[in-house]
């Protein structure tokens, strides 16, 4: 009989790092934990315990993960399943799904469109698989909530032809948008407003308009370069920008340029984190900030437009949570709408930043990524017919 009520391994894989959450089967944290620096200096964090193991690649950091869990009691072989978050699922992988050799297949045929995520993703479900192979896999798509995004909103106006097939608008963020949309409701104690205004702001940042409780425009593309300024990446850049700077610096100087060495780094002179940025006393880095919040806006406002309006906005992620500075110069720019922050519960922090005069709520909700990528395993796991 498959154990549905086991825990659940969740794997983020990202470029240099693994995330790791252990959910029991009512998805309560049993463990988080993280190993950073793969392929350097490699660090294995767990709770407030940090340790240096060696780690040349992901597949080594998901043994070190495994090896970790088992000594806390908790073994692959007593696990229910493990789940990914998968970055780029393309225009068919739209939903949750158990893997199989079928879907990893598809992942991979995806990775053109993500080749800086999808190879690490890949990777933990193979190591997983490696040393695991009796254990269920589960992905998560970060492109999957977009997915009911109207053509209109997603075709970019480029013939359609062979040479262009899968060039479009796909989004990002999409797991920490259906995290937030379970987890407003239960925040506001009230039903999902119906044009929801989502900031996504981190390393990583995007918006998403949200009408009805489904994504109908976001301002990432066909990766995740397009939209606001954010960490290292550029954001919206000019086409013909692009293909001139491939002229001067070559294909691989100029992707580098614009993932890793743009955004709010290359406009300070060497500070992506926004609060190193906002202690740093430097024009250049007042600039950056300045950047930053005014493309926030300024996508506001077309994903407004899109919706028809707004009733609410929320603010996730690590610099939606935790800058307060950030909130409250964009949502001064949004005066417009009616917008009215409380300061003292946005100095403190609070769910609720919104005065009793506001005409749009405006609410603070924690990124739950891991959790959701969870929920969803056990979702699936729950469709199951009972094993006889």
């Amino acid at each position: 009989m498959t154990d549905k009520t086991g825990d659940i391994l969740v794997l983020n894989a990202g470029s240099s790092s693994v995330k790791f959450a252990v959910f029991d089967g009512q998805l309560a944290p049993r463990i988080t934990g993280m190993v950073a620096e793969i392929g350097g200096a490699a660090t294995l964090t767990t709770g407030s315990d940090a340790t240096h193991v060696t780690c040349p690649d992901h597949t080594s950091a998901i043994a070190q993960i495994l090896e970790v869990l088992s000594r806390r009691g908790i073994k692959p072989a007593k696990l229910a399943a493990a789940a990914h978050r998968v970055v780029h699922g393309g225009a068919h992988l739209a939903a949750p799904v158990e893997l199989d050799r079928k879907v990893i297949s598809r992942i991979e045929s995806c990775t053109p469109l993500a080749p800086l995520h999808n190879p690490h993703n890949l990777a933990a479900i193979r190591a997983v698989g490696t040393a695991a192979p009796n254990l269920r896999q589960f992905a998560s798509f970060d492109t999957a909530f977009h997915a009911t995004n109207p053509e209109v909103a997603t075709q970019y106006a480029i013939p359609s032809t062979k040479q262009t097939e899968g060039i479009r608008r796909y989004g990002f963020h999409g797991l920490s948008y259906a995290s937030l949309v379970r987890a407003l409701p239960q925040v506001s104690k009230e039903p999902l407003p119906d044009r929801l205004l989502a900031f996504h702001l981190g390393n990583g940042a995007s918006l998403c308009a949200i009408k009805g409780g489904k994504s109908v425009a976001t301002t990432m593309g066909y990766s995740p370069i397009d939209g606001l300024t954010m960490g290292t990446r550029c954001g919206g850049i000019d086409a013909n920008a692009v293909l001139r700077l491939v002229e001067l610096h070559g294909l691989d100087e100029t992707k580098s340029l614009l993932n890793n060495q743009s955004g709010l780094l290359g406009l300070s002179g060497g500070k992506s984190d926004m609060r190193r940025l906002m202690m740093d006393t430097s024009a250049a880095s007042a600039f950056a900030i300045d950047h930053f919040c005014y493309w926030s806006t300024r996508h506001a406002g077309s994903l407004v437009a899109a919706m028809g309006g707004v009733d609410a906005i929320a603010f996730t992620g690590g610099i939606g949570e935790n800058a307060l500075g950030v909130r409250t110069r964009i949502l001064q720019h949004l005066n417009w709408l009616g917008v009215v922050l409380d300061p003292d519960a946005n100095h403190r922090g609070k769910r609720r930043l919104h005065a009793e005069s506001s005409k749009v709520a405006i609410w603070i909700i924690p990124a739950e990524e891991e959790r959701q990528i969870a929920m969803d395993a056990l979702a699936l796991m729950a469709d199951e017919p009972a094993d006889i």
